[in-house]
């Protein structure tokens, strides 16, 4: 993300930050010197909750920040946001941490809530810049990212299902799961991890994969944690984010009770590159596929808790070697 220098900036690099045009939001930013880290998105709550606050304040020193910035978008109905914004500002600077901006947005109108200069900053509020015409919004299509979603909505609608393949249907029937009592476990999961290797290579030389076979034996065998895990293992920085656009399209692909597997790895590729709204919304179908699915909620626990997304590059890292040995020898 470039260098934001003024308020406007700011205001045009928090949807790209986070996904799509947020409203009724909180959304803290983690900054190491010019550098951005982690955005934070939370719903804006209606009461103050100190240990949310201490939540969000500590996602900042757990990412090193230096300093950070707030952008609080109100509801309509609430009449003054110093009730959530001062504590929050207090518990940023009772850690060390610099706040560089405040900015209250409501109404399409932005004011700073820590400027006192009311020629820059009046009372009422400045409208909001233009996002298409911003400096922030231009160099980041130009640099290939896409535009951010309008709202939420919308992002939900972008890893919706499609609709229904009575073909790939038949092919999954064919594809037989994986018999723990018998003596090809490892067989099995190793043509399920070959499989998923075989996928991911002709999703990255044609945008997308049409061999339906190949398509159902890695839907069918993903429900094995091995395998799955297998999957999640290959990603690297390299392929990211031809891994994230081919478990998005299998995420949309996946018939009912398929689903799971796929947006947990899903999740966790989006949100490595930073898309935690995007993740989120993965894991929404994945416990609405399974709402027992236990790598699931472990994400949803970990994601809220503001792990770092390098955190899952080196739990890959030492776990990935370990699976490909029991898998291939």
């Amino acid at each position: 993300m470039t260098t934001l220098t003024s308020p406007h900036d700011l205001l045009a690099a928090v949807p790209f930050l986070v996904g799509y045009h947020p409203t009724n939001s909180l959304v803290v930013i983690a900054l190491n010197g010019e550098t951005i880290g982690m955005a934070m998105r939370i719903d804006y709550p209606e009461e103050v909750d100190l240990d949310q606050i201490d939540t969000l304040a500590s996602h900042l020193v757990r990412e090193g920040a230096d300093s950070a910035l707030l952008v609080g978008y109100v509801p309509d109905g609430v009449l003054d946001s110093e009730y959530l914004l001062a504590p929050i500002r207090e518990a940023i600077a009772m850690r060390g941490i610099t706040l560089r901006e405040c900015l209250e947005v409501r109404s399409n109108r932005w004011r700073s809530t820590i400027c006192e200069d009311e020629g820059c900053c009046p009372p009422e509020g400045s409208p909001m810049p233009s996002h298409e015409e911003s400096r922030v919004a231009a160099e980041q299509v130009s640099e290939g990212n896409p535009l951010p979603y309008e709202n939420l909505e919308e992002l939900r609608e972008s890893i919706a299902p499609l609709a229904k393949n009575s073909a790939l249907d038949k092919e999954l029937d064919r594809i037989s799961g994986i018999d723990y009592e018998g003596e090809e476990v490892v067989e099995l999961q190793r043509e399920a991890a070959l499989a998923v290797n075989d996928l991911a290579l002709e999703f990255s030389e044609k945008g997308i994969c049409q061999t339906l076979p190949l398509i159902a034996l890695v839907l069918v065998r993903l429900h094995d944690l091995q395998v799955r895990d297998y999957a999640m293992g290959i990603t690297n920085e390299e392929n990211i984010d031809s891994m994230w656009a081919m478990w998005r399209w299998l995420l949309k692909s996946a018939p009912e009770g398929y689903v799971a597997p796929v947006a947990t790895l899903f999740a966790v590729t989006s949100y490595e590159r930073g898309e935690g709204a995007m993740a989120q919304r993965a894991l929404d179908r994945a416990l609405e596929d399974d709402p027992k699915y236990a790598l699931a909620k472990l994400l949803r626990r970990s994601f809220a808790a503001g792990w770092p997304p390098s955190s899952f590059a080196q739990m890959r890292a030492e776990l990935h070697p370990k699976i490909c040995e029991k898998l291939f020898g």
